[in-house]
């Protein structure tokens, strides 16, 4: 198991601070760089303050609450929501049909799993 600070500087979370300024680059070339660049931002800062509550949890600090990160991974899930909006349409129907292709379906049963995930999946 991970250390709780590592949480989001490795795996799928770690290439996500690099892969979001990739399609914010895109945006740009599209003349959507402003808007785009700027929901980067916010999506990196809720990741960061989400790391620090990680680790301010793994201290016990006993201000930090499951609420709170909500709030963070919402953020920044409303963050990365808004950029795919700055990528064309037909550019990014082609991106999620290659996604598609190498997303791999997972053994459990979406009834047996927490609500809350069942509703981060509904958002995939």
């Amino acid at each position: 198991m991970l250390p709780t600070d590592l949480y989001l500087r490795s795996g799928p979370a770690a290439s996500l601070r690099v892969n979001i300024r990739a399609v914010a680059q895109y945006a740009s070339e599209y003349g959507k760089g402003k808007a785009a660049t700027d929901d980067v931002d916010q999506c990196l800062r809720a990741l960061e303050d989400l790391d620090s509550l990680f680790l301010r949890a793994s201290r016990n600090d006993q201000q930090v609450s499951v609420e709170l990160m909500k709030a963070k991974i919402f953020t920044a899930l409303g963050a990365l929501d808004s950029l795919l909006q700055t990528i064309p349409s037909s550019v990014l129907d082609k991106g999620k049909a290659i996604a598609d292709a190498y997303r791999v379906k997972e053994d459990r049963e979406p009834e047996k799993l927490d609500p809350e995930m069942q509703k981060l999946e509904s958002l995939l």
